[in-house]
């Protein structure tokens, strides 16, 4: 065998193996991420927010449900889901029975586009190129979950002012519809919120730049966000290769700055589509964000940067 035949069974027997990897092992690689955020007023006690987004259910996806299911076991203060829940038009008992002991916690919620529409076959080279064509599957009951997580006591967060009380801490939250659909209408919760609450939340299924500077000129500390799945498909000391939204790479998937006050999450989320079950250097991932209070203005000064990377790597 010459060199070069050498070299192509290398590469093809690494590439089946990577594959192997990415399909069968990774993205069932259930994974608990925490994080330690100072957003809130002095002297607040901890308040634990729970953040899962992209479930991407579908109804035989057990291990995935079972695990859900006992992140209740972390006893959150509040429960956030950014969208995409959905994967299959027979989901939504699914998605109820993985969240089921979560619902019994404050929630919120907003939708993303894989709650109104099914997931499609796509070319696997769209994964690397930026693109406005939307291909849109069949229509999901995105409406009959809606129902059942408001008859449970969560709070829809899409385009509404929701005010809360967590932990006895006074929460101000507001969302938008999934901007990947070009659906957000900021304007329908845009400005300050009245009195002073202890924590101003914004959900956005997707963290495009133009919403995320509107959470931010309205003084919002936390804005919580899901839909890039962390790049799903990453590469040691590089980190996400796309993101699938307006964002940098740096900031797919975990914690940074969005100006000079807000503090942005972003969820790499827990699913993929059925049509594209692989993940590499990226497991699905549920956070639980233990938010303190803010260091004096004088701690600030010295340890706090404008903007930071999220996640590289």
């Amino acid at each position: 065998m010459n060199s070069w035949a050498r070299l192509a069974l290398g590469a093809t027997t690494t590439g089946a193996a990577t594959f192997a990897y990415a399909a069968g092992i990774e993205r069932r690689r259930w994974t608990l991420r925490q994080n330690t955020l100072p957003v809130l007023e002095a002297g607040a006690r901890p308040l634990r927010v729970l953040h899962v987004s992209d479930l991407h259910l579908t109804p035989r996806q057990r291990s995935k449900q079972r695990w859900v299911a006992r992140l209740a076991e972390l006893e959150p203060d509040l429960v956030v889901n950014t969208g995409d829940n959905l994967a299959h038009p027979r989901a939504v008992p699914t998605v109820l029975a993985a969240l089921g002991p979560l619902l019994d916690l404050p929630g919120l919620f907003v939708f993303g586009s894989n709650d109104y529409f099914g997931p499609t076959p796509k070319n696997p080279a769209r994964y690397l190129v930026k693109s406005s064509r939307r291909s849109h599957g069949e229509p999901l009951p995105w409406r009959d979950l809606r129902a059942a997580l408001l008859e449970r006591g969560w709070h829809d967060a899409t385009h509404s002012r929701v005010d809360l009380t967590a932990s006895g801490i006074q929460i101000a939250a507001a969302g938008v519809d999934d901007p990947h659909l070009g659906l957000d209408r900021y304007d329908r919760v845009a400005g300050h919120h009245d009195g002073n609450p202890g924590l101003r939340l914004g959900l956005t299924h997707s963290p495009e730049p133009r919403v995320l500077d509107r959470f931010a000129a309205d003084g919002y500390d936390l804005v919580l966000a899901g839909h890039t799945h962390g790049g799903q498909l990453r590469l040691p000391g590089v980190g996400a290769l796309v993101t699938n939204c307006g964002i940098d790479r740096s900031r797919a998937r975990g914690v940074s700055r969005w100006g000079a006050h807000t503090w942005l999450h972003v969820s790499a989320g827990l699913g993929t589509s059925p049509f594209a079950p692989v993940r590499f250097a990226c497991p699905p991932e549920a956070t639980l964000l233990t938010l303190v209070p803010r260091p004096s203005v004088a701690a600030a000064a010295k340890t706090t940067r404008t903007s930071a990377p999220a996640d590289v790597g």
